[in-house]
């Protein structure tokens, strides 16, 4: 059976023949659907939730004739959360009204205010328009078109990891049961081991059918890894894809350096996971992680960079002369570079209580997992956390949830989370904080179905339903492969320029500002001691680091002449 096309629901008075025009371009693959004024909107958006017809868009004139149009936008947004929201204004509107916009925007109440088109094609309408439809279609409908299918029975944790590594990845994914007609067709001709089916089972056409696939075999058949030979040798390896890395590879490709990029998990490291950044300059709607990092990849291997996801680096072995190169050694290769950049990032603490990790992929999650959120329609669920990949993702969660409750061990969210998202929390009904708590224990039949909270204020304990536990517990460096040698601070980050030891500064001084303790090594991003822990600050330096590479190749050209 086809799936019924999504809507997109205008709401107007008077442009409302205008707004029609517009979004004709829209109509082959999507319902347009038109009401004047928010109680025959209300009736129309319950008639499509009634014929289980998905919304992908409101687009809501400013002035109705029965409800201003920011409250029309809260009463639909009430009833279909998941869907996108844009504010539309004429230009006498906006000149007297512009704070009050300004306002929405800020406290999350709409994704966009759009001035309403004064001409033909105005492309900057519609690619705003554009980019709504595809973060709606991206997080909150089912792919169109699956990259991959992923077979198994509810439950499997297995299959939670690999449906959040695909997604990172920015390829289109659907699970399906074994008893579907699907997986049923799927299966047919696959030679069980022991003659006994076991799950995960993952199909797609860029690859044969792989039973019980590793993140490594993932990353592996959709990047393949033989592109370079292994006597190869990169002027340039960044370890780590975050955007500090990415950042990397786009400049030291751009201008001229081989380069060659590995990260441990999918491309895009831990900001990859973020439904939504708002305050990264240039992104105005805002932009998802994922979205962002597969960006960042395709501008760097346009560029010629070389990038491998789920290839961790497991050590290395420095170079001890004038021209010979540094060793990466991967788990079955070593590769050969003149320079390196550590960006490899941060991972998230883990909660230390047994019985919570028993539930990872089972309704626990480090990270956002925000490929998890469709699974939580309906549900309670809980964020630990108080940073802002805290915030970005109880704010998505609350488009699925019931109820989001994000626990802080703080007083407050003011010391940790930046002020745009403190105030969207702020204002969102279904989002609350619980402060000077944490989560000491957990249980479920087969999947989590209940945490209990204590209040470290008194000591009491409250076991609550909770359909989804997202821990976001703060960080700790990706440093267990790196060499004595470059040095760290107490807590295992990166010291550069300044803060390295005196004792390694050369002619008394220092490395230079992203220099390591090694010549030809730097760190950037969040990995490095006194990190502003930021996306745009972590890209700076990676892009940073860059120059002072061309300086030391530079030194290097004697030796290497000789």
């Amino acid at each position: 059976m086809k799936p019924l096309q999504p809507a997109i629901v205008l709401v107007g008075d008077a442009h409302a023949e205008q707004l029609q025009h517009e979004f004709q371009r829209y109509a082959t693959d999507y319902r347009v659907e038109f009401a004047r004024g928010l109680g025959p909107a209300m009736s129309l958006v319950q008639s499509l939730i009634a014929q289980h017809v998905e919304i992908a868009l409101f687009v809501v004139e400013f002035t109705q004739p029965d409800a201003p149009g920011l409250v029309t936008v809260d009463c639909l947004h009430a009833v279909s959360a998941v869907t996108k929201r844009a504010l539309v204004y004429a230009g006498e509107e906006f000149r007297v009204n512009r704070e009050t916009l300004r306002e929405a925007q800020v406290d999350g109440r709409i994704e966009a205010g759009l001035g309403i088109p004064r001409g033909e094609r105005d492309e900057e309408f519609h690619t705003a328009v554009t980019e709504l439809l595809s973060d709606w279609g991206w997080s909150a409908s089912k792919p169109v078109f699956e990259a991959v299918q992923l077979i198994s029975p509810p439950g499997n944790a297995d299959a939670g990891r690999l449906r959040d590594f695909l997604d990172r990845l920015g390829i289109p994914t659907r699970n399906y049961p074994p008893e579907s007609q699907v997986a049923q067709e799927l299966l047919a001709d696959i030679d069980w081991p022991d003659g006994h089916p076991v799950y995960p089972v993952l199909s797609s056409p860029l690859t044969e059918t792989v039973v019980q696939p590793t993140i490594a075999d993932i990353g592996r058949r959709f990047y393949a890894f033989e592109d370079f030979e292994e006597d190869d040798v990169f002027d340039l390896a960044v370890i780590g894809a975050g955007p500090a890395g990415l950042a990397a590879a786009v400049y030291g490709a751009s201008e001229g350096l081989s380069t060659v990029v590995f990260d441990s998990d999918a491309i895009g490291g831990q900001a990859g996971t973020s439904s939504m950044i708002r305050n990264y300059l240039g992104f105005p709607r805002g932009i998802s992680g994922m979205r962002l990092a597969q960006r960042a990849r395709a501008q760097a291997a346009r560029f010629g960079a070389k990038l491998y996801s789920a290839r961790p680096v497991v050590g290395m072995e420095l170079a001890h002369e004038p021209g010979a190169t540094h060793e990466l050694r991967l788990e079955d290769r070593v590769v050969h570079a003149r320079s390196l950049i550590v960006a490899a990032g941060v991972a998230y603490r883990r909660i230390g209580v047994e019985q919570i990790e028993k539930f990872v992929g089972l309704g626990v999650h480090y990270g956002a997992a925000t490929s998890s959120a469709r699974e939580c329609v309906g549900k309670d669920v809980v964020v630990v956390g108080g940073g802002n990949s805290a915030g970005q993702a109880a704010v998505h969660l609350s488009r699925f949830a019931r109820s989001v409750k994000i626990l802080i061990r703080r007083p407050d969210l003011s010391e940790t989370m930046s002020d745009y998202l403190i105030r969207e929390i702020e204002i969102n009904p279904r989002i609350g904080v619980k402060p000077c708590c944490e989560v000491v224990d957990a249980g479920g039949a087969t999947r989590l179905e209940w945490v209990t909270l204590r209040d470290n204020r008194t000591g009491a304990e409250l076991q609550k339903p909770c359909g989804g536990l997202f821990l976001l517990l703060g960080a700790d460096p990706c440093c267990d492969w790196l060499p004595p040698e470059i040095a760290q601070d107490s807590k295992g980050f990166v010291l550069t320029g300044r803060d390295v030891p005196r004792e390694s500064w050369v002619d008394d001084c220092p490395p230079e500002p992203l220099g390591t303790t090694v010549p030809g090594i730097f760190a950037a991003g969040d990995i490095r001691s006194g990190s502003m822990k930021r996306v745009a600050s972590a890209s700076g330096e990676g892009a940073a680091a860059i120059p002072s590479v061309h300086s030391y190749l530079a030194s290097l050209a004697p030796s290497l002449d000789a």
